[in-house]
């Protein structure tokens, strides 16, 4: 039997600073596991609920494999399946999992008055972020009192190629790292679309490199301008610290003078933490 072949641009990228998610010739590389994590995975592309064959489509895995793999996954508590849809959905597994992660993330403990006293003093709401492939996860956000706009739910995913969390980064890591990313993303968006996200991903890099901090104005969304700069804990991770408003509210002007260079210096203050 042939081996299988992931052609997701999503699978490819990488999930560390940088570094391809399977290292070639590697023998300690369990594959049987790597395509169970992928099935997983998929479950973050949108849909909430998903049948072997939309999966498959996802991951580029044989449809033989996702069954085994559902299969698997269902009877270890992290999938659970839908008898009237003949689909799959996330279980309390996952949630287990993630809860874990977040709830021991110490960083994100130590941080939050400092991101209460930024968000309300800005008006503006502020997130921390890490990397997972070509997305930048929530693991915080705060809000400034009696906000109810850009309320972005621990889990929440954003592109990175166009998000000022995803830029920073970007701008972040090393040239080995960089290379990684933008291969993926060239298969991702394709022939036509790449160029545009890499001039704005270039145009990040030089932000950065003058300022520490890139933006994002209407790039992700158009009606919300954002400002992004990293933080890089004592463990070697890179993180992303974002900030985020209506135009209306905080025209670019203001960002870019004023605020994102206030978020620069609280990035700096929770590095300064030892986290």
């Amino acid at each position: 039997m042939p081996k299988a072949k992931t052609t997701s641009p999503e699978l490819m990228a990488a999930s560390g600073d940088g570094e391809p998610v399977k290292p070639e010739k590697d023998r300690k590389f369990v594959e049987a596991l790597s395509r169970g994590l992928d099935v997983l995975r998929a479950f973050s592309q949108g849909s909430v609920i998903l049948g072997n064959q939309d999966i498959a489509r996802i991951t580029g895995l044989p449809k033989p494999t996702v069954s085994r793999m559902t299969y698997t996954l269902t009877k270890l508590g992290y999938l659970s399946y839908n008898t009237q849809l003949e689909k799959y959905q996330l279980s309390s597994g996952v949630l287990a999992l993630g809860y874990a992660y977040v709830s021991n993330l110490k960083v994100r403990q130590l941080a939050k008055p400092y991101m209460d006293e930024f968000a309300r003093h800005n008006n503006m709401s502020i997130g921390l972020t890490c990397r997972d492939r070509l997305h930048m996860i929530y693991v915080e956000n705060r809000l400034p009192p009696e906000a109810s706009l850009l309320r972005m739910d621990i889990g929440k995913k954003l592109p990175l190629a166009t998000t000022s969390a995803g830029r920073a980064y970007y701008c972040a890591i090393s040239d080995k790292g960089r290379k990684v990313i933008d291969d993926a993303m060239a298969i991702k968006y394709g022939p036509e679309a790449w160029p545009e996200k890499k001039e704005g991903l270039d145009r990040a890099m030089e932000d950065y490199k003058k300022y520490g901090f890139c933006l994002s104005l209407g790039e992700w969304d158009r009606n919300i301008n954002s400002a992004g700069v990293p933080v890089h804990l004592q463990d070697g991770t890179t993180m992303a610290l974002t900030c985020a408003a209506p135009s209306y509210l905080v025209p670019a002007e203001k960002l870019r003078d004023s605020i994102a260079h206030q978020l620069a210096m609280l990035a700096s203050d929770i590095e300064s933490l030892g986290v």
